[in-house]
């Protein structure tokens, strides 16, 4: 977990442009927005991806999309719509090996995407 970026964030070893934290979730812009809204959101605990959830993980889940929720609305986007991704592995497009949901906003979302 040494080499998690995100931990480095967390811990403050890494600039960020944070939007929301509380004791178990931080949202913070990502350095390479892939729309004009695009937010990581993620938890302050190291879960590998999604494939090791566990149940005692749930509500923690459950609240990180409460806040992709939040700060959509905070910025504008509630109405006009939203995505929110999770990527798990290599070949899903996970890049950084701690859970983190995507909020992209700002753009039309087209289907498929990829």
């Amino acid at each position: 977990m040494s080499e998690d970026l995100f931990l480095k964030i967390i811990a403050r070893e890494i600039p960020a442009d944070i939007v929301f934290e509380n004791e178990r979730v931080l949202a913070f812009r990502d350095i390479n927005p892939q729309a004009p809204l695009h937010v990581l959101i993620i938890p302050r605990t190291h879960v590998r991806s999604i494939n090791d959830l566990q149940p005692e993980h749930d509500e923690l889940i459950g609240e990180m999309f409460r806040v992709a929720a939040d700060i959509a609305r905070s910025e504008g986007h509630a109405d006009d719509g939203y995505r929110v991704v999770m990527n798990c592995g290599e070949r899903g497009g996970q890049s950084v090996f701690h859970i983190h949901l995507h909020l992209l906003a700002g753009r039309d979302m087209r289907w498929p995407p990829g």
